[in-house]
């Protein structure tokens, strides 16, 4: 840490005693002489500015000289400030500052090419094995590093309260358990994505990400919706009809759902994806481009196998429920 230059005066009290001096009469004429004193304020108008006295330039600004300023005595005589004063340089702290009504030093870390929290807990790590701390004496890691655990803590509810709003309302959708369970599984199933883009970008986890990873689980849940959507359409019809006989006459109107369901899911992805690759191919945005980057990566990479996952797993998923309890070979009408 860098300090200051000071110019300190050391009173000499037994000195300034022989000449019948106080310290606060001699700290009076450092204070007036040298470093100046307000002594009234100059109305001008509706601007008020102070009037300050001391030495011209010329009669302070070298050491020997202020040794030469006079200090008037009880007596009516002058003496040297140099007689009852130390003059020496000093060095010392540029700014005191305190934290909790102690004295603190601040130590700033510019942290690049990996994530803060991961630095600080190999820095704690170190500290604690070879520095011993006196008594009296802490250490705290502040700054972005407090932003990080604060977000931790928030995500820690946001995250699984955001997953029960998204499981409660497809639910409500539904109205069925094991439906809600076969959509909210595209959230998986998409977050590969976000791991494989973020690890090739090497961007590391944090509050950006995470709120990117929360706008792809509604995401990934609004297209699994659609998808469970056109397989129930598909296997209503097949029931109404008559054509659900067998476990292939089931896997047909599964297959047949999945196909129709390709289109609006490209639609729904490649309009996402368009209006997100813009931000992560600019160059320069401006104050918060780096934030709005991280966010919109997770998203991308999440729809991209969120899109394949959802075409296959899920009407495999729904294929096997359907299936689940049945004796393999014909399915009535009344058995589905």
């Amino acid at each position: 840490m860098l300090g200051g230059n000071f110019l300190d005066f050391e009173i000499n009290r037994s000195e300034a005693a022989r000449f019948g001096l106080t310290v606060g009469d001699v700290q009076d004429i450092i204070e007036s002489a040298i470093g100046g004193k307000n002594i009234s304020t100059t109305v001008e108008g509706r601007e008020r500015y102070p009037i300050n006295v001391r030495y011209p330039r010329e009669l302070r600004d070298d050491v020997e000289k202020l040794k030469r300023i006079l200090v008037a005595t009880p007596s009516g005589a002058h003496v040297p400030i140099g007689q009852v004063a130390d003059i020496k340089f000093t060095t010392g702290p540029s700014l005191i500052r305190d934290e909790n009504g102690s004295l603190a030093g601040f130590v700033f870390v510019d942290v690049a090419g990996r994530d803060i929290g991961g630095y600080v807990d190999e820095a704690k790590r170190v500290i604690e094995q070879n520095i011993q701390l006196p008594p009296g004496y802490t250490l705290v890691w502040a700054g972005q590093y407090q932003y990080l655990l604060r977000a931790k803590k928030h995500l820690k509810l946001v995250v699984p309260l955001t997953l029960l709003i998204v499981f409660v309302l497809l639910y409500m959708n539904f109205e069925s358990i094991t439906k809600a369970i076969i959509v909210i599984l595209s959230v998986p199933f998409s977050l590969v994505g976000s791991v494989w883009l973020l690890s090739f970008l090497e961007y590391n986890l944090s509050v950006a990400v995470w709120v990117g990873l929360i706008g792809l689980a509604g995401l990934a849940a609004e297209t699994g919706v659609v998808m469970l959507v056109f397989l129930d359409e598909a296997h209503d019809r097949y029931k109404r009809e008559g054509k659900l006989l067998t476990l292939s006459d089931l896997r047909e109107a599964v297959t047949e759902g999945a196909v129709l369901r390709l289109r609006p899911k490209m639609m729904t992805v490649l309009t996402t994806m368009m209006g997100l690759l813009p931000i992560m191919w600019a160059e320069t945005m401006g104050t918060g481009g780096d934030v709005m980057k991280r966010m919109a990566a997770p998203m991308i990479g999440g729809l991209v196998t969120s899109t394949v996952l959802t075409l296959l797993v899920i009407p495999a998923i729904y294929s096997l429920w359907r299936e689940w309890g049945l004796p393999k070979g014909k399915i009535t009408n009344d058995n589905i």
